[in-house]
């Protein structure tokens, strides 16, 4: 499976996509905790249809509507959060 082979839309809320040496998933961390039709689809696409290593940096469970209203700026504040760890050490 390739990453360009899961919708734009999803793919958006996804932080990270590990792979095994095989290719399979061995993990994906959404944002948010994806709906179960998302991770069905995903599952679906990636021919895995056992997966369920999903995981989420945030617990909270937001509608598509928040997401697309705040995507941009919950990407950008995580990032910033990223480096200033980095930057303390």
């Amino acid at each position: 499976m390739e990453i360009s082979d899961i919708p734009l839309e999803l793919t958006d809320k996804i932080f990270q996509i590990k792979f095994n040496p095989d290719q399979t998933i061995e993990k994906i961390t959404s944002y948010f905790p994806l709906s179960e039709q998302e991770c069905l689809l995903i599952n679906s696409i990636s021919g895995q249809n056992t997966f369920s290593n999903f995981n989420s940096i945030f617990s909270d469970t937001v509608t598509d509507e928040e997401w697309n209203k705040t995507k941009e700026q919950i990407k950008k504040r995580f990032q910033s959060e990223l480096f200033d760890i980095d930057n303390q050490s």
